[in-house]
């Protein structure tokens, strides 16, 4: 099955990649030039922890939705090439995706995110 992530019923990504692993976690977006329009990267963690997502060699903004174990919308952001960070408590899943995406998709704290084949 082809993995899909939708919000509101509305496919947000058709090229999806999954990181379940540390090493995969770890080097995420790093070194990449650019993402495809239609891409989205989820980091799915063996259980809810606290998490720090950086922006070292990143050549590229990008947009981070943060979630609980329940597939809930707990925080958001947009980060900086080489310049942003964000730390969270109890997420379960992140998913990076082009800048832009937050409001282009109406993301909003509160909002259930379903991943199918993922």
């Amino acid at each position: 099955m082809h993995p899909v992530i939708k919000y509101n019923s509305l496919e947000m990504a058709k090229n999806i990649e999954v990181c379940r692993t540390l090493t995969s976690q770890m080097f995420g977006l790093m070194f990449r030039s650019r993402i495809p329009a239609d891409y989205a990267m989820i980091f799915v963690m063996k259980k809810p922890t606290s998490i720090g997502i950086h922006m070292l060699f990143m050549r590229f903004p990008i947009d981070v939705i943060f979630l609980n174990e329940e597939k809930v919308i707990v925080a958001m952001a947009h980060l900086l090439p080489w310049t942003g960070h964000k730390a969270m408590k109890n997420i379960k899943y992140i998913i990076e995706t082009n800048p832009g995406a937050i409001e282009r998709y109406g993301f909003s704290i509160g909002g259930q995110i379903v991943f199918e084949g993922i």
